[in-house]
């Protein structure tokens, strides 16, 4: 089977070379012939390379203007991956050869998903099953949770194990990490998306400000109107809480 040829468009360094690491996870089996960072670039690359690639991950805001121009611009005549921190392009990108969307931050499931679905659409069906083959080889051979974070910390990059994370906490929509040894990290992501990300065996959604580690529990107190409270190390400045409604899955989590 010969390599799917794919052409990224992100003007965020860190960001296309995250999304080509995942790519590499396919051992070979999928190219990146070129990697793109504005609307002018990928214009005078797809004017010159009309065939020469097979699928392509685009970002939408880029530095010089949307990538939609690109379409008005030069013949793009294959499938289009939109990945952006933005939400509200959604029905433009399925105008313009859109076949998935995926938000920033993304994860190697989300990239494999968005994969299977082009192996689906558009792939001849000669190519199916070869494909299939190494997709699932690939998503066999990722972690189902995220094992570390990539957080900002003093004008840096660091990774942070998430089983060092003691407590998730969102306060006026923003989200913190607070780990073990007392320090806290601005997370890029929301709750709902840590709620998808991180092991269900570990970690628990206490209530709507809280995500908790089970090994940060240090006791479990009964509290008003059948609610439990759960007292962490290190401890918040406010209590969790998880309601009556709750408790049973709480009390099953803590069993299992």
């Amino acid at each position: 089977m010969k390599p799917l040829r794919i052409v990224l468009i992100e003007d965020e360094p860190v960001t296309a070379r995250h999304l080509a690491r995942i790519l590499e996870h396919f051992d070979r089996k999928l190219v990146v012939v070129s990697m793109l960072t504005s609307v002018s670039e990928a214009v005078a690359w797809f004017s010159s390379n009309e065939y020469a690639y097979d699928l392509v991950f685009m970002d939408i805001r880029l530095a010089d203007g949307l990538s939609f121009e690109i379409f008005k611009q030069a013949p793009v005549n294959r499938a289009v991956i939109f990945v952006t921190a933005y939400n509200d392009y959604a029905i433009e990108a399925f105008k313009n050869n859109g076949i998935d969307y995926i938000l920033k931050p993304f994860d190697e499931q989300e990239i494999a998903l968005a994969l299977q679905k082009f192996e689906t659409l558009v792939m001849p069906y000669g190519e199916m099953e070869k494909f299939d083959q190494f997709l699932k080889q690939f998503q066999s051979s990722i972690k189902s949770y995220k094992r570390s974070f990539l957080v900002h910390y003093r004008d840096k990059l660091v990774p942070v194990e998430t089983t060092k994370i003691a407590w998730f906490y969102t306060k006026n929509e923003v989200v913190y990490g607070h780990t073990s040894d007392s320090r806290q990290y601005l997370m890029d992501y929301t709750m709902e998306q840590l709620e998808q990300q991180l092991d269900p065996k570990l970690f628990f959604r206490a209530n709507r400000q809280f995500i908790i580690n089970r090994n940060a529990i240090a006791e479990v107190d009964f509290y008003f109107n059948g609610r439990l409270s759960v007292k962490v190390s290190p401890e918040p400045s406010e209590h969790i809480l998880v309601s009556k409604a709750r408790v049973p899955e709480f009390k099953g989590w803590m069993n299992s």
